[in-house]
């Protein structure tokens, strides 16, 4: 039986419109889209190439956050 584990998710939208979006628990996990639906799958797919790597199996098991939060700083 596979455990379902809840991974942290990035997106931003850049400059040409795109969903630029990230998974910061494995070293360069990235992947875009046209739309957040998009992006979404498209990250899905690299998560799974990365679990293909024995350091990224390590990451995963060892990931037990508590609480996961985000905040934007605005600075001048």
């Amino acid at each position: 039986m596979k455990k379902n584990h809840q991974l942290p998710i990035l997106i931003e939208k850049d400059e040409d419109g795109f969903y630029v979006v990230e998974c910061p628990v494995f070293s360069g996990c990235y992947s875009q889209g046209k739309t957040v639906d998009e992006a979404l799958k498209n990250i899905r797919e690299v998560i799974d190439l990365c679990l293909e790597e024995k350091e990224n199996k390590e990451a995963l098991k060892n990931f037990h956050p508590q609480e996961l939060s985000f905040y934007t700083l605005s600075y001048a």
